[in-house]
């Protein structure tokens, strides 16, 4: 097999390894830097539950490879919270909404919304709800995930409801 250097920061953490060309990322970061927050399941793209942060932008893991991930900048689900635990915003309006059930797409749901609310940015609550389009959710978990959007969509830059 033909063989790659790259480098990457995975979590804020500088990463340089030789992959193989045709490891996908997602297959990467669970099998070679042990982040199996990033889940695995239709490797097609559809589910959403692979997706993870690259330069900012949400991105499906299993539809790119680790190659093409060189110099990049990616974030997954362990690298959401604060060093100290302290829940993201996107994390405590999941958990206070309840809006997880069995748990296994939760993960690409948060970057989606990490990766569109993060910063200064104030996505309406339409927006993110197209957002979540991409994911899909086989416990029916969803009533959860839009109230959690709600959450999100009206909070306001000091942290109060609007």
């Amino acid at each position: 097999m033909s063989e790659h250097q790259i480098e990457l920061t995975v979590n804020q953490r500088a990463v340089s390894a030789r992959v193989e060309a045709r490891i996908t990322l997602g297959d990467f970061l669970r099998e070679n830097l042990g982040y199996t927050g990033t889940h695995l399941a239709c490797e097609h793209g559809v589910c959403g539950a692979c997706t993870i942060m690259m330069d900012g932008k949400a991105v499906r893991s299993c539809l790119m490879f680790a190659v093409q991930a060189d110099g990049a900048e990616i974030v997954t689900v362990e690298g959401v919270a604060a060093a100290d635990g302290t829940l993201s915003p996107v994390q405590q309006a999941m958990r206070e909404c309840h809006a997880l059930q069995c748990g296994f797409c939760t993960p690409g749901v948060v970057m989606t919304l990490t990766s569109l609310t993060e910063g200064e940015q104030r996505p309406d609550e339409q927006t993110l709800l197209n957002a979540m389009s991409g994911h899909l959710c086989r416990c029916t978990g969803y009533q959860g995930i839009r109230k959690a959007i709600a959450r999100l969509a009206n909070e306001r830059v000091d942290g109060e409801t609007a």
